[in-house]
């Protein structure tokens, strides 16, 4: 059973006294629980505006985005903004090309607090963001700020901030975009790993073709549309 189904994705951006422009002409796509996708292409095939869709952060002008939710599918275009931010809280994690840690907080901080906005006490959000912080790799830099910590680093915290409420779906736009080989790698492995280690679906758009054929699925947009086996 999919965990997510997004079919026939229209999306257009309106701009006063100009043409509108077409980014989506009717994608589709299908995530398997615990499945690495690739989603590949040339910049402006709309593999951004596809993922951030996906995950509620922006909405499609037509077509749907179900997710499965405690056993039901759950058709996002339907459910209010508080909705939608509690689902985005829980069952999504999202991971951009800029990590967007919070300057004036430790790593520490930055993982823990989407489990403290969910509810959780510090104590234990504090607990599970030192246990997610030793799994990539950065518990050493725990009480550090973003500004001491290199891209790659803090990369790896930004990971860990989007799993700490266990996501079912882990979303990540140019994970690797900004980062050297040896960092990029080191994060590729990360992401690729989430079957295994979380048994978390992960959604990855990328230029990176070494990343892309790591995945367990590559789909190409091409013209707004994915290409690609088992979609929609």
């Amino acid at each position: 059973m999919p965990l997510l189904t997004a079919t026939d994705i229209h999306k257009s951006y309106r701009r006063t006294g100009q043409a509108d422009t077409e980014v989506l002409r009717g994608a589709s796509l299908i995530v398997e629980a615990g499945e690495v996708v690739a989603l590949v292409g040339p910049s402006g095939a709309g593999k951004s505006t596809m993922l951030h869709i996906m995950a509620s952060l922006d909405s499609a002008d037509s077509g749907t985005v179900l997710l499965k939710i405690e056993g039901q599918d759950t058709n996002l275009a339907k459910l209010s903004p508080s909705a939608l931010a509690i689902i985005r809280a829980n069952s999504i994690g999202m991971v951009f090309q800029f990590h967007h840690l919070l300057p004036e907080f430790t790593a520490l901080e930055n993982v823990a607090m989407p489990a403290l906005v969910a509810g959780l006490s510090s104590k234990a959000a504090n607990a599970k963001a030192n246990t997610l912080l030793e799994q990539v790799g950065m518990l050493h830099r725990a009480g550090h700020m973003p500004m001491e910590m290199s891209g790659g680093e803090q990369q790896r915290v930004a990971i860990a901030r989007a799993l700490i409420n266990e996501p079912s779906i882990v979303f990540a736009d140019e994970p690797t975009g900004n980062l050297d080989t040896d960092n990029a790698s080191s994060v590729a492995e990360l992401l690729l790993g989430l079957r295994e280690t979380r048994n978390v679906a992960c959604v990855i758009a990328t230029h990176s073709l070494e990343l892309a054929h790591r995945a367990h699925r590559v789909v190409q947009m091409v013209d707004g549309r994915c290409i690609g086996p088992g979609n929609a």
